[in-house]
């Protein structure tokens, strides 16, 4: 991986910050955080996976709430983008599942269909963000912050 660092004016050994090759400040991306992706549509799920990569996380994605379950990566989630809709076991009822099993896994709920009272209950059960597909990557990244900060969610300050 590239790296730019930038020193302070007229010194080679006070560090400003350095930049990975995605261009953002080390200290703006937690390499340790695994970011886990739970989405039934191939397509979606590949280019979640593509874009948390572009940001400088490590990620794992899986086609089904199930995949995760079994998954020997859900104890060090960090943080769970997961559809709100797919068949067997919703991303609603998949946090809940969580929560229930003694997992604080903050999430993150996308949805290509949006519904109001979905998306409160879900906010009011403890969901960090409750996203509309397309996802607007600027929106994801300020809950992403506030996901693996354990911040107040961005959508109950509006």
């Amino acid at each position: 991986m590239a790296q730019i660092t930038i020193f302070a004016r007229g010194r080679d050994d006070i560090p400003v910050y350095t930049a990975g090759s995605n261009g953002l400040p080390e200290f703006l991306v937690p390499k340790a955080s695994l970011v886990s992706v739970v989405e039934d549509d191939p397509f979606f799920r590949d280019s979640m996976r593509r874009l948390m990569r572009s940001l400088g996380y490590t990620v794992e994605a899986f086609p089904s709430a199930a995949d995760f379950l079994a998954s020997p990566r859900l104890a060090e989630t960090a943080c769970l983008i997961a559809d709100v809709h797919m068949p067997a076991m919703t991303g609603v009822e998949l946090y809940r599942h969580l929560s229930e099993a003694g997992y604080a896994i903050p999430t993150i709920l996308v949805t290509a269909y949006p519904d109001d009272d979905i998306r409160a209950r879900a906010l009011k059960d403890g969901v960090v963000c409750y996203l509309r597909k397309p996802v607007d990557e600027n929106h994801l990244m300020r809950c992403l912050r506030v996901a693996l900060q354990s911040g107040e969610p961005p959508e109950q300050k509006s």
